[in-house]
């Protein structure tokens, strides 16, 4: 009885356990089954949630069209009440008197039919963007479309370029700036239904983000939907939706029904299933000691059978936006396309990338725009995930990240910045091993990421350090003024605002700061000098306050712009003549780089101080590594990036670089003005950057046939970028973009003669490739 009743508790411990096991394998199949169902309804949800951002989109271009069509309304009708008589007798007059009639407008102008005081303009006083849209509206069918343009003032403004007068030939153009905020308010009040709405101005680098609202889980279309009559367009982020299932509705509910059937099985067995009885046996009889068998041997137990080691989990490929990877660095709209998310797997790859070089550590900095810390935070612990020790500078210009790679020996940088690029924009600079990463190597990163080949288990180190009290000591000890010049700075509250007047007053400068604050929203102008508009308050400022001269730098403080005590801005090709002079005296025979951009003047005023001079491809990333294989001294681009090798570490630094102005202006041995010695640089004529629209594709192959067909007689040509045909006195370029299918020209000459010369050469060369061609000059 004692061994039947033994067995008996051993068969109801097993029946336990095996309930135990059964209600648990019952519960782990619901739950999978009420998860595939919800997978199911998010998956039969998604395309009316795709359908209802989508009508939104759609809403919102229509509201815009109508605004816009509206105020095109309210202009044709006071224009259509213009005397054509008194504009052509006194144009001034009757700009006065249209003024009167479009109290809105805040700014009108008025030009000849024939536009040429636009053909003939110093484009860089008169504004490159403005005399594009003007000769654009001279070539078009009908009426050009509505533009936006920066202003410092009230952040936007919309400009029309419409006809006065009937017909194909008007007998004037009037240019009429508007407010922006009408169209503002009609985008806001959209209702973005649960997804993301973001206004556009597409050009020739893109698509840049104006405005934005609504749900930030999804990413931006890469093509948004065009508003008639402009050049904006609106796009998209769909709402996120948890979807991790392949997105098969059928697949979801045959799963959502075989996990809730076999978990209602399980329990309908379990509910069926009852404990075991004890028996009553008998205790079975023992029989006599010679007829027992000897007792069986134990069994020796066998060793489990080994089991392969548990491999970690693969990391599930990063989503992320290809259209961050630059050609020479990392950006994107925060939020949408770049958040912590994707700087974490950044950094990840960033760090995989040094390790495999035999690098352990590098100097984070960030700008001072407002999403600068979390993105810098989340690469500083992808970095650190990855294995790699991170010395944190906190906010600092770009340059001073730079130079504190070199301070510490890292060889090794990242700077988390969006340079000139709108508020709701960031992105990264990366340097590794003295390599500034670009093109292939950022596509590299971005092939780390999409494929999950990121370490997440290393123990990098985290330190911080204050670099820019050996930034600014390491200038002064090298560059000095031998006058106290009268400075303005204008550091558009971007970063530069927290080194550069310190800097300046350290070499003797007497600086007047201007917006100098640093403020991510960029309260006053947008932070790029290459821009005119964003340089007049510079311009006033240096009047009002009686200054030598006014500097301005952008957003991370790596390009520097410059304007006289006359209003006069003096364009970065110019300042590297005179650096180049300055360099060359010292470091005679020495080679100086300039990009394709740049004037012909450079070449023979290089030659002329004794140096080589080096025509090469636009970008800081490749202007720096041509200078480490040929070992030049300088370098520049027509963008106001300046690298100093000489005396400097040959990175871009516009703060270095406006140092080293004023040290040559205030050290001039004649005792000459700023104007003076500038009025020594050689300038000409030229026109904006014009542009042809072909097909998706075509302007690649357009460039193929032009390259193999064109003939430009005795000009030397450049084909490095495009094709670039020089003359004695001027020259031309056309090549093809790389953002948009477009065909992008540009003239520069000595005088209006020639430039009326080239223009008529690449004219008869464009036509003969494609004699339906719709040329803009």
């Amino acid at each position: 009885m004692t061994m039947n009743l033994a067995r008996w508790q051993r068969t109801a411990k097993q029946f336990d356990a095996g309930r135990l096991l059964s209600l648990a394998g019952a519960t782990v199949l619901l739950l999978g089954g009420l998860f595939c169902a919800w997978q199911a309804w998010l998956i039969a949800d998604q395309g009316r949630a795709t359908a209802r951002v989508n009508q939104a989109r759609d809403q919102a271009v229509q509201v815009l069209a109508a605004e816009i069509a509206r105020e095109r309304t309210q202009l044709a009708q006071a224009l259509a009440g213009v005397d054509p008589v008194r504009v052509q007798a006194d144009p001034a007059a009757a700009a006065v008197a249209l003024r009167q009639r479009l109290p809105q407008a805040l700014q009108l102008e008025l030009y000849s039919g024939s536009l040429d005081e636009v053909l003939h303009a110093n484009y860089r006083q008169f504004g490159y963007a403005k005399a594009a849209q003007l000769m654009a509206a001279q070539s078009a069918d009908g009426v050009p479309p509505m533009q936006t343009i920066p202003h410092g003032g009230d952040g936007r403004r919309l400009s029309e370029v419409l006809p006065v007068g009937p017909g194909r030939r008007p007998v004037a153009w009037a240019w009429i700036e508007l407010p922006f905020a009408p169209l503002q308010r009609r985008f806001d009040a959209v209702p973005p239904s649960g997804g993301r709405l973001v206004l556009q101005q597409d050009g020739d680098n893109g698509a840049l983000a104006l405005l934005s609202h609504g749900s930030i889980a999804g990413e931006v279309e890469a093509v948004g939907k065009p508003v008639p009559g402009s050049t904006l367009s609106v796009a998209v982020a769909q709402p996120g939706a948890y979807i991790v299932l392949t997105q098969s509705l059928a697949l979801a509910l045959l799963l959502a029904l075989l996990g809730l059937g076999g978990g209602g099985w399980l329990l309908w067995r379990r509910a069926r299933a009852r404990a075991p009885e004890p028996s009553t046996f008998e205790e079975p009889q023992v029989s006599s000691v010679s007829e027992q068998r000897p007792p069986r041997a134990p069994a020796v137990p066998r060793p489990p059978a080994a089991r392969p080691a548990p491999q970690p989990p693969a990391a599930s490929p990063a989503e992320v936006d290809p259209g961050i990877f630059r050609a020479y660095d990392v950006r994107g709209v925060v939020g949408t396309t770049l958040t912590a998310q994707v700087a974490k797997a950044l950094g990840q790859a960033i760090g995989m990338v040094m390790r495999e070089k035999g690098l352990r550590e590098i100097v984070v900095g960030r700008d001072g725009r407002l999403s600068g810390p979390e993105l810098a935070g989340a690469l500083a612990d992808g970095l650190r995930a990855a294995g790699i020790d991170v010395i944190d500078v906190g906010a600092a210009p770009t340059p001073v990240i730079y130079f504190a790679a070199y301070r510490f020996n890292t060889g090794s940088c990242v700077a988390v910045t969006g340079s000139h690029n709108p508020p709701d924009y960031n992105g990264f600079k990366i340097v590794v091993g003295g390599e500034t990463l670009s093109e292939g190597a950022i596509q590299d990163l971005y092939r780390r990421i999409v494929e999950g080949a990121l370490d997440d288990d290393g123990q990098g180190g985290l330190r911080h350090v204050d670099v820019v009290p050996d930034y600014i000591e390491r200038i002064a000890s090298d560059v000095q003024t031998e006058r106290a010049l009268k400075v303005v700075a204008d550091c558009g509250n971007g970063i530069p605002g927290a080194v550069v007047p310190q800097v300046l007053e350290a070499i003797g400068c007497k600086v007047v700061p201007l917006y100098c604050e640093v403020d991510g929203h960029f309260p006053n102008h947008h932070p790029d000098p290459s821009d005119p508009h964003n340089l007049e308050d510079l311009v006033l400022a240096v009047k009002q306050v009686g200054a030598d001269l006014g500097v301005a730098f952008d957003g991370d403080g790596d390009r520097l712009g410059v304007v006289t005590k006359d209003g006069e801005i003096v364009y970065p090709d110019r300042l590297l003549m005179l650096f180049a002079r300055d360099v060359l005296s010292r470091q005679p025979g020495a080679t100086i780089i300039y990009d394709v951009k740049c004037t012909g003047h450079l070449k023979g005023q290089v030659l002329e101080a004794g140096g080589s001079p080096l025509m090469w491809r636009t970008g800081h990333s490749l202007i720096k590594a041509k200078m480490r294989e040929t070992g030049a001294e300088l370098a520049g681009e027509m963008s106001g990036h300046f690298f100093f090798k000489e005396r400097w570490y040959g990175f871009d630094d516009g703060i270095y670089a406006g140092a080293r102005l004023l040290e040559i202006l205030a050290g001039d041995l004649e005792g000459r003005t700023p104007e003076a010695i500038f009025a020594t640089l050689p300038k000409g004529v030229s026109t904006p950057e014009l542009k042809i629209e072909l097909a998706e594709g075509e302007h690649y192959r357009f460039m193929e046939k032009f390259k193999a067909q064109a003939q430009f007689g005795d000009a030397t040509l450049v084909t490095i970028d495009g094709v670039r045909a020089d003359w004695p006195d001027g020259w031309g370029l056309v090549r093809a973009s790389n953002t948009t299918p477009v065909l992008v020209l540009r003239f520069d000459a000595d005088s209006e003669a020639a430039l009326t010369r080239i223009q008529q050469v690449f004219r008869e060369q464009l036509l003969r490739v494609e004699p339906g061609l719709k040329l803009p000059f």
